[in-house]
């Protein structure tokens, strides 16, 4: 079995695979693959740790060092802060991997680890599933033979050491800036940050008001719990308002390890990463080869890019897929709907505060409103319903599920599409309906959404 899912390891913290137990494993069986393809015997291997705000992280946190350290590998402590932040500081530290203990978007009793490799990108499917055997080892091997045959101190004068990095948070607020063009500034933007009470809350505002902004942050008071909780951009209703109340020019939302960003326009509409992507494709600086985008992304985009004859292709559900999609093709900008976007000439991965800092870059540059940016972007009406149940389950599993989704589908041929699929991160079934008739839409979604749950409950 893989223990991976497709952002890392994600789950209820307290079960299964979010257990101290287990995290104990899988940092001395990360530091195991980390030490075999060591090729310097004059240093011990290296990983830098970072988190958001969840209380969890606490616990994850000391059993993930425990764990590299007693496999012989030094650990760099970061602190809570943006997962783009811990790739970048991956590859500053010259560290053999980085780890991120988050759940992104998902509430506070969720937790997760995913990895980057050395060079700030993720883990490659080669190294993911030489850590994933390491680890069915020890969990399969028999109770009785216990940890220190599984998991054997061979030397302590070769365990790894930790280090608690005090200037983390600067050196990404400096990386971040640096992505800024030089000769603007932000001191005529009053800007909302939400912040989602997650890990960006301390870093976005600071880097928008050290670029001359009038910076409201909102939701950056987190307390372990409230990471995401009716905020954040899977939450963006507070922020419309904050931006209309406070008269702000546009608003940015994180999501809980910031490196999702939807924006807020000066009339408190919102732009999703679709509207952020024909922005910077369209307007910014080097207008775009090539966008990728996935299998969620509005067919809007898809039309609007043709319009400009900028090309378009479609990724599997998942920032690591778009990236496959962009080097392959040798593009630099891609994302997701959701927020997840890829500006490969300014980050190596998706980065919400440097996607934002972007936006902000074309409003100055062509001296537009965000609401000016996004004319010529119609978004087609879509709808889409999460259906979460008890254990994963495969819909095309059942024969009278896919005689609905064939139905379904043959009623939206050329004027829309119908998108079934299982989440990669937690049990749950999404349905996206995309139509040229809204209300076809939401009552095809719901249907559909309807049956699923009686077929699967």
């Amino acid at each position: 079995m893989s223990y991976f899912g497709t952002d890392g390891i994600r789950g209820k913290f307290g079960k299964m695979p979010i257990t101290p137990d287990f995290i104990l494993k899988l940092g001395y069986a990360t530091g195991q693959v980390l030490i075999a393809n060591n090729d310097n015997p004059e240093r011990k291997p290296s990983v830098v740790i970072g988190k958001d705000t969840r209380l969890s992280g606490y616990v994850i946190e000391g059993a993930l060092q425990a764990g590299f350290n007693a496999a012989g590998v030094d650990v760099h402590l970061l602190g809570p802060l943006p997962t783009p932040a811990i790739a970048h500081l991956t590859r500053s530290f010259h560290a053999d991997a980085g780890v991120v203990i988050s759940a992104s978007h998902n509430p506070y009793y969720d937790n997760g680890i995913k990895f980057f490799s050395a060079d700030g990108k993720k883990l490659t499917d080669q190294m993911q599933n030489a850590i994933n055997d390491k680890l069915q080892i020890i969990m399969s091997a028999a109770d009785d033979e216990g940890d220190s045959l599984l998991m054997p101190i061979l030397d302590p004068a070769q365990l790894g050491k930790n280090y608690r990095i005090g200037d983390a948070k600067g050196r990404y607020i400096e990386f971040c800036k640096g992505s800024f063009p030089y000769q603007y500034d932000l001191s005529q933007l009053k800007i909302v940050v939400d912040c989602a009470n997650g890990a960006g809350y301390s870093v976005a505002p600071r880097v928008m008001r050290e670029l001359g902004a009038t910076v409201i942050a909102i939701n950056n008071t987190p307390d372990g719990l409230n990471i995401n909780a009716d905020c954040g951009s899977t939450h963006p209703e507070g922020l419309q308002q904050a931006v209309l109340d406070h008269d702000a020019d546009v608003g940015i939302a994180l999501d809980g390890d910031g490196d999702r960003i939807v924006l807020v326009d000066e009339n408190g509409k919102l732009i999703d990463g679709d509207g952020i992507l024909y922005v910077l494709a369209t307007q910014g600086q080097m207008p775009a080869t090539g966008v990728a985008g996935t299998l969620m992304s509005n067919m809007g985009l898809e039309l609007a890019l043709k319009a400009k004859d900028i090309d378009f292709v479609r990724a599997k559900v998942g920032d690591r897929y778009v990236m496959q999609e962009l080097e392959a093709k040798d593009w630099i900008l891609g994302g997701e709907p959701s927020g997840h976007i890829l500006c490969l000439d300014k980050s190596r991965t998706g980065d919400a505060i440097i996607a934002g800092l972007q936006v902000l870059a074309v409003m100055q540059e062509r001296k537009k409103a965000l609401s000016d940016l996004t004319e010529g972007f119609e978004v087609l009406p879509q709808k889409l319903v999460n259906i979460r149940l008890a254990q994963m389950q495969d819909p095309y599993a059942h024969e009278e599920l896919v005689l609905a989704f064939d139905k379904a589908q043959a009623l939206l041929e050329g004027r829309g599409r119908l998108l079934i699929r299982q989440s990669g991160t937690e049990p749950m079934i999404r349905v996206m309906v995309e139509s040229d008739d809204e209300i076809e839409c939401d009552v095809m979604a719901n249907d559909l959404a309807d049956h699923i749950k009686a077929v699967l409950s």
